[in-house]
């Protein structure tokens, strides 16, 4: 599994209209101040409304969270303005469940006195 580093994860509101990759290229630069030669990688996540910015060092990523406090707003061309969390981008824990997996890779339950 690969461990995400330097990266941030933009969250739009659910609710916000929807946004082309040119205005949130704009929105990167002009908003969170981030220059072109210090981002690795964007990936926009449309369904979720989540941008994740990948950056060449932790020094970006501290900075950033360090001046927005963890959120910021975005402008629409319309006027609307929609809220967005910025947060550091990890895989977090998940809960999985395996169907018809063999005995011998079952986890045994644990007794307890």
């Amino acid at each position: 599994m690969a461990e995400v580093k330097h990266t941030i994860v933009c969250t739009f509101e659910q609710t916000s209209p929807r946004i082309s990759a040119h205005e949130i290229h704009e929105w990167i630069h002009d908003q969170l101040q981030v220059t072109e030669h210090s981002v690795k990688m964007i990936q926009i996540d449309g369904t979720k409304r989540e941008v994740y910015v990948k950056f060449m060092d932790d020094e970006y990523v501290q900075n950033i969270l360090r001046t927005t406090k963890g959120h910021t707003d975005y402008r629409h061309v319309t006027g609307e303005i929609s809220q967005v969390r910025i947060d550091f981008a990890g895989m977090g824990s998940r809960r999985v469940r395996i169907a018809n997996l063999p005995q011998k890779y079952q986890k045994e339950p644990s007794v307890q006195p």
